[in-house]
Order: C-alpha cells, then sequence, then structure tokens
C-alpha cells in the first residue's frame, strides 16, 4: 500500500564511523601524497562526502627523502586552506608530520625547535617498511622524556611483526600509541596485513585510526559500500580519533 513512499525515499548516505582523520597526505606536492592543489582539493572533497569534518595531514619527513620543514608544511597547508575556502568547502584542516624514526629525527628531536603534532604532544612516528628500527626502545624513552607522546603509524603494515604479534604490545609498552590504516582491513595492502589490522582492533590495541589516504585510488577504495560496511562492523561503537582525549 505505501510503496511509494519507500520509492521516494532518499538512500542512506554511507558515511565513515569516525569524523576527524588524523593521518593523511594531502597537502599539495611537498610529498608522495597529493602532487598539486586541484587533486588535493578533490581528495578533501572526497573524504568530506564520507563525514570527514576535520582532517590533520601529515606529510613524510624522512631524512634522506622529504626533508619537510614547518615553512614547507604550513605554505602547503595554507594553499589548501585558501582553495577549501574558495570552493566553500567547511572541515577544518590542520598540519602535522609523520616522522621517519631515522637519524634525521633524532637531531630534530635533540634540536630546540618543537616538533609538529598530531594535538598537544603527540607526534606521529613511522619505521622502514624494510627493517625494524635499531635501538626503538632507546628512541621511544627519548621522544617521551622530550615531553612528546609517541604515536605509531600504521603498525600492521610492518612485516617484521607479523609473525609476532606481542610485538604489538612491546610498542605500547615502550609508551607508543597504535595507529591503524582503515585500508588495512580492507585487504588493499594484502592479507598479511589485513591479519595483523584486525588482531589490533580485536585485542583492544589500536588506539587511533587514520585513511592514510595519497591518491584516488585510495579514497575509492574508502567510498567502497562493502568498505564502509565493514569499518562499522570491525570499529564498533569505540569512538576511535577524539583527539582531546590523547
Amino acid at each position: 500500500m505505501f510503496d511509494f513512499l519507500k520509492r521516494n525515499k532518499k538512500p542512506e548516505i554511507e558515511v565513515l564511523p569516525v569524523t576527524t582523520d588524523m593521518h593523511s597526505h594531502i597537502l599539495p606536492g611537498i610529498d608522495d601524497g597529493a602532487p598539486d592543489v586541484a587533486t588535493a582539493i578533490d581528495l578533501v572533497k572526497g573524504i568530506y562526502a564520507l563525514g570527514i569534518r576535520k582532517t590533520v595531514a601529515t606529510p613524510h619527513i624522512i631524512g634522506d627523502l622529504y626533508r619537510n620543514t614547518p615553512i614547507t608544511i604550513n605554505t602547503a597547508l595554507n594553499e589548501l586552506k585558501e582553495a577549501c575556502a574558495d570552493e566553500k568547502i567547511d572541515i577544518e584542516i590542520t598540519a602535522a608530520a609523520e616522522y621517519m624514526l631515522d637519524d634525521h629525527f633524532l637531531q630534530l628531536l635533540r634540536s630546540d625547535s618543537p616538533l609538529l603534532s598530531i594535538h598537544k604532544n603527540s607526534i606521529l612516528t613511522e619505521q622502514s617498511f624494510a627493517t625494524p628500527t635499531d635501538n626503538l626502545h632507546h628512541i621511544a624513552f627519548e621522544i617521551i622524556a622530550a615531553g612528546y607522546r609517541p604515536i605509531m603509524a600504521h603498525p600492521e603494515r610492518y612485516h617484521f611483526y607479523h609473525q609476532n604479534f606481542d610485538a604489538f604490545s612491546h610498542l605500547r609498552d615502550m609508551g607508543f600509541l597504535l595507529q591503524v590504516n582503515l585500508l588495512s582491513l580492507t585487504g588493499y595492502y594484502g592479507k598479511p596485513v589485513t591479519k595483523a589490522a584486525k588482531y589490533l582492533l580485536a585485542n583492544g590495541l589500536a588506539d587511533l585510526v587514520g585513511t592514510d589516504m595519497h591518491h584516488e585510488r585510495h579514497l575509492q577504495m574508502l567510498q567502497n559500500a562493502k568498505s564502509l560496511m565493514l569499518f562499522k562492523d570491525l570499529l564498533g561503537d569505540k569512538k576511535f580519533n577524539e583527539l582531546d582525549d590523547l
């Protein structure tokens, strides 16, 4: 009798189960993420449509590849913010960095200049995908002694942990918060990564989640209906990315 009401009902818009993305590479032209402002705007429009209302851009700082500085990062940030204003995209964009735990990072840590933080004193760090970081315990201690709280980006993607999931708890014991990539849950990086990501969530070891979005292919996978259902199922009712709670 009321079939016409069902036909006219607008389909529910699927969105991500978080409204803040604390890890992405959307700043134009300074790392392996968005190459220019136009591409960056397309990525921002994409995550906005998925329900993201605040994003923390985290360009790489890697000693032998991307020696970004607060100047290069904030210049790119201002370009993107101006473009978003022109496009009337009502999204809050801030910037920090994704620090490779290399010698260049240690030089920055030991200098007088403050590091770029996700929120308050929390900084995002990463390791090489090839080999584990030497003396990680000592580096973690030095980070914390300097007044920062380290976040380890996408620990599920480091293959050297895949044979020993206890290593994730050891990272927490060192003082790292753990951030899981949403794409890791979809199989995008391969089955071993998906298995590790699901382990982190199932065992309450994941503190944060992020898109780690670099390009259009990442956005398309995030927009996939199956991916969106998967994110909701696996993240459940836990509130992720409440940055004031860090």
